[in-house]
């Protein structure tokens, strides 16, 4: 039997936080390893429970929610651990700092329980980036020209025609099959180019490959996929 996921859960709400701890202990897959109401806190614990999963809150006294992501996915910060966003849409313009500081996925506060469960499984698994629907509105921002003018471009050398347009369709929200439906490959082609994208951009989930996307200025303010 696979050992269970180990989450921490940070938030500055004590209630919030204990209610996600329960929820997190009721999976049979998964155990709660700790809380922490603050930022540097969310940092210890992750260094001493080394968690698969850290459920993050944005706005949090003293280090915040993208502070303590980018310590936590640091190259010097705890290995393997992945950062799962807590988020209201009313917190949109943190999106883009909290991709960039190494967030791996997003979910609504508000989410049902079930959600929640499956959104810790799919970003463990670094499958997506999170749920099509928060996804959308994300890329919808994104294109109608939220991405920071200070953002730096990098560069795509080494990127075929190809993994471009999987690239391109992958910041605008799409799954592996619906790439493979868009483009008329199959699904397991289509994860053989997000592998190569992977590897080629030095990215470690798909998170990662959607910061790159905008950052190339491959997916632009208003332009539509063909």
């Amino acid at each position: 039997m696979a050992e269970p996921l180990r989450v921490l859960v940070a938030d500055d709400q004590d209630l919030v936080c204990a209610s996600f701890r329960l929820l997190v202990d009721s999976a049979p897959d998964m155990v709660a390893v700790g809380g922490a109401l603050d930022g540097a806190r969310a940092v210890a614990l992750a260094r001493a429970e080394r968690p698969d999963i850290v459920l993050m809150d944005v706005r949090m006294p003293g280090t915040d929610g993208i502070e303590a992501t980018r310590a936590i996915t640091a190259p010097d910060g705890v290995p393997g651990a992945r950062v799962l966003i807590l988020t209201t849409f009313d917190l949109d313009e943190y999106v883009y700092a909290a991709l960039e500081a190494g967030a791996s996925g997003f979910l609504l506060k508000n989410s049902p329980p079930e959600d929640l469960l499956r959104a810790v499984r799919v970003v463990a698994g670094g499958e997506a980036l999170l749920a099509p629907s928060v996804t959308r509105r994300l890329v919808e921002r994104f294109a109608g020209g939220a991405r920071p003018a200070e953002a730096p471009r990098v560069a795509l050398d080494g990127v075929t025609g190809r993994e471009r347009e999987v690239l391109e369709l992958i910041a605008r929200g799409l799954s592996n099959d619906e790439i493979a439906a868009r483009l008329q490959r199959s699904r397991a082609t289509v994860k053989t180019h997000v592998g190569a994208l992977l590897h080629k951009l030095g990215a470690r989930d798909r998170a990662q490959l959607v910061v790159a996307a905008y950052e190339a200025g491959l997916v632009v303010p208003g332009r539509r996929p063909g």
